[in-house]
């Protein structure tokens, strides 16, 4: 008996590893030499492509497929409808599995519903990308993006609320208080 729930209309492959308290929902489907962390939720008509891996307390929401070449650290969110991608320049008659570009989405980081992420970028820590934002390069810890392309727009806290503009090079998140620095442009946690 299996420490994780699937649903009796969905597949998982085999070998793949799923970690305990993980749900696995309608219609999915898993394929082989996955590695997925404990306490995961795959909503409806999700797929996880080969050779994938996912942390621990991932959440992905209904519709959202995940190719070969995606990693997904802990705590990420994944909203409705968004979209990875794996190849740059696709085209139906020309194979290109030897091209997949690598997209990391680090730790805490939240992707919003039907956004676009173009392969081959990093996603930082605790970056919040919103609603159908284009992803075209590497988001900074913190960064909060929208549009297309998407383009930082201000900072969110790893508490998912948007902080106030960095004075003098400092912010305190006005929900849970934690302290911020900006260096050099970018924004990172600060002694407090």
């Amino acid at each position: 008996m299996s420490d994780y729930f699937v649903h009796e209309s969905s597949y998982v492959d085999q070998p793949s590893q799923i970690g305990a308290g993980t749900k696995i929902w309608h219609f999915c489907h898993v394929l082989k030499d996955v590695v997925i962390g404990e306490k995961c939720s795959f909503g409806q008509n999700v797929v996880v492509g080969p050779k994938v891996t996912i942390g621990n307390g991932v959440k992905v929401q209904n519709n959202v497929s995940i190719y070969e070449g995606v990693t997904l650290e802990d705590d990420v969110f994944c909203g409705p409808s968004m979209v990875f991608t794996n190849v740059i320049n696709p085209r139906s008659e020309i194979i290109r599995k030897d091209e997949y570009r690598k997209t990391l989405v680090k730790k805490g980081a939240s992707i919003g519903a039907n956004a676009t992420i173009v392969c081959g970028v990093t996603i930082g820590r605790f970056a919040f990308i919103g609603a159908g934002a284009v992803v075209t390069r590497d988001v900074p810890d913190f960064a909060l993006m929208i549009g297309n392309p998407a383009r930082r727009s201000g900072w969110m806290c790893r508490c998912g609320v948007k902080l106030a503009s960095p004075d003098e090079g400092a912010v305190t998140c006005e929900s849970c208080h934690t302290h911020y620095a900006l260096d050099r442009g970018l924004l990172r946690l600060a002694a407090g």
